[in-house]
């Protein structure tokens, strides 16, 4: 399995309370693909969103969020942790 940072944007003035939820939903079917996400991180301001998770694929990444209901604009291995 791989870690993945996977990032949004255009989530300006998102809040914890939804960014919690968003969460949920990918954590309520993640088991589907294969897929653990283990943090999510925002940027209300920005509107930028990042989520880490353990995969087989950034593909299984991209399927998980997209049939939760928010598609990542990227998906980046992280090979490499300190």
């Amino acid at each position: 399995m791989t870690r993945f940072m996977d990032v949004h944007h255009g989530m300006e003035g998102i809040t914890a309370d939804q960014l919690a939820q968003a969460h949920q939903a990918d954590l309520a079917i993640e088991h589907e693909e294969n897929v653990h996400f283990e943090a999510a991180w925002a940027d209300p301001e920005s509107g930028t969103v990042y989520c880490l998770s353990e995969a087989p694929s950034a593909e299984a990444v991209q399927r998980i969020h997209e049939r939760a209901g928010h598609k990542p604009d990227e998906v980046h291995p992280v090979p490499l942790q300190v």
